[in-house]
């Protein structure tokens, strides 16, 4: 873990470019972008495929991100030349070069996950108590 110095310089940094990181963090850390970008890590996929792996997300949310992430570099979309026609999303180099922080957000969350749902529950029940 870095030391206090080390956090201080790296909050300094953060918060002087904030103007430049808040725009990019907007578009990669809501809620769909780093599961889709997980789903599509190993291998281009078809749409209902992606939408059968991130089981609760509706068409309209997933046809929204896949736009989106596409505008912002992060995917391909390729037009299949099948009947009927069909439509594939593959992660450009640059959405790639999210996955080791994505890998480590998600590990993050299965290591802590039960944590902060306690933590939720400790809190609920102190409010309800008050």
């Amino acid at each position: 873990m870095a030391d206090d110095t080390d956090l201080e310089a790296l909050s300094s940094c953060a918060l002087s470019a904030m103007a430049r990181v808040r725009p990019v963090l907007d578009k990669i850390a809501d809620k769909w972008t780093i599961l889709i970008l997980t789903v599509l890590c190993p291998r281009p996929s078809r749409f209902n495929e992606i939408k059968r792996r991130l089981d609760g997300i509706t068409h309209k949310a997933l046809a929204d991100a896949l736009k989106r992430l596409e505008r912002n570099g992060l995917v391909t979309r390729t037009v299949l030349p099948t009947a009927p026609i069909g439509v594939e999303y593959a992660i450009t180099p640059l959405g790639h070069s999210l996955r080791q922080p994505f890998e480590a957000l998600c590990g993050w969350a299965l290591a802590h996950g039960d944590a902060i749902n306690n933590a939720s529950t400790a809190y609920d029940r102190a409010r309800e108590a008050e």
